[in-house]
């Protein structure tokens, strides 16, 4: 209680009505995989052009559909994508020493990898030059001595050695010259902490390149010098996928973002990169187990390759926070210039994604145009599609839960996902929207009653939780997320003494019961037709 001890006027602020929920996000989304280099913590990129700065173009041969599924993501309206980068057990990262004129300054590839020969450095002076007063008179311009230029040069594939300067203009001409892939220009670096161009500080916020612990002196000048020392590792293994807590690497890092709402993993069916059927059925389970614990995000799964008698394709696994796509799409490959098939699990998350933006996370993520994939039949009878599924196909398959992508060019529709049903024999959770839909309002009301923790439990603060409760479910009903022609049709909130027990009050909890009457999608679009005869004018 506020005190009053001298006569006067108090003005005073109280908070009485309902707490407004605002609506979590629902259309972002976590990869993981391996690239072609880059962090191995988690990054957030939010275009194709930002990842590829990040982690480079697809690998040349392709070890990992996660540069595909990256791009699947953004051409079919994804917007924003957590990736967590993963590398082969015992990778080390490609590093050069340069000397200085104290502690030996270390630059390392900003991850684990061997770009051995692919990644260069040079140090050349500072563009910085003394003052006037620091020259003697009539002295030429003098480069600053305690400054330097750090330059870094990636190329995809090794280029000509020795190194033509990509940088030099006058070299524009020279047949062995090489554009670079990714480079950048550090200019007036120093070995001064106190300074904001400090080397260590400054290298950052590079995409290539960062420096070892420690406090470095200054280099002298360096010519074009590659990395060396970088090792890919050893064969790839479901818990490198799976990742570890401390540090926070792969699936496990996913685990601790909360704003991820859609999970996609792959190569869970990557059979060059896990050859073991063992490791990739322990990828889609570590997915599953990750969305069913947290609540708060939906996995999307992806059927093998080579799976042509759909007779014999059966649910991986049995959840309502997962569904299954069939089957795989084919795509350009930008480093060779020809196509490939690819899962499409990273095509799939980005219709989720610009489903739930233009209409709605109820609104079911199907009938909708597969963008990003080759448009045409080419020859070598490559189609568009690993396999054409027509309706007697599908009618073995939807039953099962595995959602089909299917070609209706003929009837100028192009490629449409044509499922929309989780991995689930409960009824009540069929569909991928209703799931969807009570993860988006669960997770909304809990960050959105956070205030409620240590309130006095009594009345006043059951009848606050009602209408913030029931503020935000009238919200989601007028956009169409729920039946009922009238709010009580549509949802209800109860939290009052009907709701919880003395017990339950004395022991500090506070119960509240919230139902919700969700739409369905119209899966089964039926037209009864009969003929009318037309009687006789009397």
């Amino acid at each position: 209680m506020p005190e009053y001890l001298a006569p006067g006027v108090y003005t005073e602020e109280i908070s009485t009505g309902p707490v407004p929920i605002e609506g979590v996000s629902t259309s972002t989304a976590g990869f993981v995989g391996l690239t072609e280099r880059g962090p191995t913590t988690v990054r957030l990129v939010t275009s194709l052009r930002d990842f590829q700065r990040w982690y480079g173009d697809p690998v040349e041969p392709a070890t990992s559909y996660l540069p595909f599924a990256v791009k699947g993501f953004f051409d079919n309206g994804g917007q924003r994508l957590f990736v967590a980068r993963v590398t082969r057990p015992n990778a080390a990262a490609s590093s050069l020493t340069l000397t200085t004129d104290g502690a030996d300054l270390v630059v390392e590839a900003i991850g684990p990898g061997n770009v051995d020969d692919r990644l260069f450095v040079r140090v050349v002076p500072a563009t910085r030059t003394l003052s006037a007063d620091q020259l003697p008179a009539g002295a030429p311009p003098t480069p600053d001595p305690t400054r330097f230029r750090l330059q870094v040069a990636y190329y995809a594939t090794p280029p000509p050695l020795p190194l033509v300067d990509p940088f030099d203009r006058r070299e524009l001409r020279n047949p062995l010259r090489r554009e670079p892939d990714a480079s950048e220009d550090w200019d007036n670096l120093t070995k001064d902490p106190l300074s904001g161009d400090y080397v260590v500080t400054a290298l950052q916020a590079s995409q290539l390149v960062t420096t070892a612990p420690g406090t470095p002196g200054q280099p002298g000048e360096v010519a074009w010098t590659a990395l060396a020392g970088g090792l890919d590792g050893d064969a790839m293994t479901a818990a490198a996928l799976v990742g570890s807590e401390l540090p926070p690497t792969g699936l496990t890092a996913l685990r601790q973002i909360d704003e991820i709402s859609l999970l996609c993993a792959p190569d869970e069916v990557n059979a060059e990169l896990l050859p073991n059927q063992a490791d990739r059925d322990e990828i889609r389970t570590q997915l599953v187990q990750q969305c069913e614990e947290l609540k708060d995000r939906f996995a999307v799964l992806q059927v093998d390759r080579g799976q042509e008698r759909v007779d014999t394709i059966l649910p991986p696994v049995t959840s309502s926070y997962a569904a299954i796509y069939y089957p795989w799409l084919r795509v350009l490959d930008s480093r060779t210039s020809d196509t490939r098939l690819v899962p499409p699990g990273g095509h799939m998350v980005g219709i989720y994604a610009k489903t739930d933006i233009e209409r709605g996370v109820h609104k079911a993520p199907a009938n909708v145009e597969v963008r990003g994939i080759m448009a045409r039949d080419l020859p070598g009878n490559r189609k568009p599609l690993e396999y054409l599924v027509n309706k007697r196909q599908h009618d073995i398959l939807n039953p099962r839960g595995i959602n089909v992508v299917r070609d209706f060019r003929a009837d100028r529709r192009g490629i449409r996902v044509w499922g929309a049903r989780t991995l689930t024999a409960d009824a009540q959770w069929k569909y991928v929207n209703v799931r969807r839909l009570f993860i988006f309002v669960e997770e909304s009301i809990d960050e959105g009653v956070q205030w409620v923790v240590f309130e006095p439990n009594s009345e006043p603060t059951w009848d606050r939780v009602r209408r913030s409760i029931s503020n935000f479910l009238d919200s989601v009903w007028r956009s169409g997320a729920l039946m009922g022609s009238l709010p009580e049709e549509a949802f209800y909130v109860r939290c009052d003494r009907s709701t919880m027990t003395q017990q339950e009050i004395d022991t500090g909890q506070l119960v509240c019961y919230i139902g919700m009457a969700p739409v369905k999608p119209a899966e089964f679009v039926v037209l009864r037709y009969s003929q009318k005869t037309a009687d006789a004018e009397s």
